[in-house]
This record gives structure tokens, sequence and C-alpha cells, in this order.
């Protein structure tokens, strides 16, 4: 519209996808499906650990809340890495999200998510699928759209391989894509990283379980080019020490 201020127009960029979205996945999309309307709280650090990896060693996080019952939920996401030297925030990020049943197996989710590091920060629309997979595979697909209008993609999965009644072995995967270069927060156009991940939990209870294991990154493409501009590495590999909880 004429004579509408950018940012306005910025922040309905946004915000105009995720409320959309969120009017679609309010209508009944599970039928006369009898549904536990029963109001619960989850709360999860799946990754809390410390990672040593050749002179750069970091503190990381990963976790959600969520109120709700079987059918609609709210989910609060937040996940970073806090550099140990020279004692700095790598990255943050929280996610605010609204969660609907589709199917037996799978949510899809709609929301904001706001970077807080590395600077400057960014706000995304959000609008995401998450479930159960053919092979009991947990996976997370997740799409962002940046108040620029640049695109990034989030794929992730693990699954839980049971070797005893306490000893839970979990590879895991994820990669990121985007469709604009932002070389303020050291992404390029494309594929920018691939995570690999094997971790060994041992559950003193169910809801308590310390791991150790071993964590790969690697930047791709252009990004690894920006990484090396800056001096980085453009991989690590990490031993890992960590703890997950849920109650």
């Amino acid at each position: 519209m004429p004579g509408t201020d950018p940012g306005r127009r910025r922040a309905a960029a946004v915000l105009l996808p995720a409320l959309l979205a969120m009017s679609v996945l309010a209508a009944d999309p599970v039928g006369a499906q009898v549904m536990d309307d029963e109001l619960f709280t989850l709360l999860l650090i799946d990754q809390l650990e410390y990672r040593l990896q050749d002179g750069d060693d970091l503190l990381t996080w990963e976790g959600e809340g969520r109120i709700g019952n079987d059918r609609n939920k709210a989910v609060v996401k937040s996940e970073g890495e806090y550099l140990i030297k020279p004692d700095e925030v790598e990255s943050a990020e929280v996610q605010l999200l609204y969660q609907r049943m589709i199917s037996d197996f799978f949510d899809a989710q709609a929301g904001l998510r706001y970077d807080f590091a590395p600077g400057p920060s960014r706000v995304f629309a959000v609008l995401g699928i998450n479930g159960l997979a053919t092979g009991w595979f947990e996976v997370d697909a997740s799409l962002f759209v940046s108040e620029e209008a640049n695109v990034l993609v989030r794929l992730e999965a693990d699954y839980d391989l049971l070797l005893t009644q306490r000893l839970v072995l979990q590879p895991a995967a994820e990669l990121n894509l985007a469709s604009a270069n932002d070389r303020d927060v050291g992404i390029a156009r494309g594929v920018n990283d691939i995570e690999l991940g094997l971790r060994l939990h041992y559950e003193i209870l169910r809801e308590v379980a310390p791991y150790v294991g071993i964590n790969w990154e690697k930047k791709l493409g252009d990004t690894a080019d920006l990484a090396r501009d800056e001096g980085e590495d453009d991989d690590a590999l990490a031993a890992v020490f960590g703890l997950r909880i849920f109650f």
C-alpha cells in the first residue's frame, strides 16, 4: 500500500504467514474423533551438554516446554551454544509456537522465532511439522521466514535404539538450508551445514538420563567460505558429556 511504513510491511511479512497457518490449524483436522481434553504440562531438556573440541569448548542446550491437551498445545522451544573462551554466547534462539495434532503420529506448528545471537537479532515466522515417521524415527521439519523474506529450512531426525532397559543409543542428524545470503550472521544461500551426533544415554530414572557421545558439525558451500574468511574452522568434532531431563 502506498505510504505504508517499510518496517510495518516487514513485520506483516513475518506475522501474516504464522497467523494464517494458525487459523488453518484451528480447523478440526481429526473430525469427530474423541480426544482427551485434560490439560497437561511437560518440560524437556533434551540436551544440556559440554562439548570438548580442540580449544573451542562449548556449553550447549536444547529443550522445550509444553502446555495443552492431546489436540492443542502452546510450545516454547530454545536452543543455543555458549563458547567457553572467549566467554560469549555463540548462538541462541527461542520459538513461541501453537501446536496442533493433524494425525495419530504428527503435529503441525506455527508461530514466531527470535534469534538473540549471533547479532544482529532476527525475527522469523515459523511453520513446522514433527512426529514419528516410518521406522519410529523422530522427525522435525521447520520453515522460517525472516523480516527480509529470507527462507531458512531446518530438517532434524533422531532414533532411540534400546540396548537394555536403561541404555539407549541415539543417532541424530540435522541439516540447514537458506534461500539467500545473510553475511551478518554467517550464512549463505544453499545448504549451510550438517550436524551428526551419536549419544549413549543411561536412564537412572525414566526422567533423568546422563549421556556421553560424539558430535560432528560441518559448514558447507559458501557458508564454509564465510567461516574461513572470519578465521573460523568449517568443521568441528567434539566429545560430548551431558544430561537429558524431563518432567
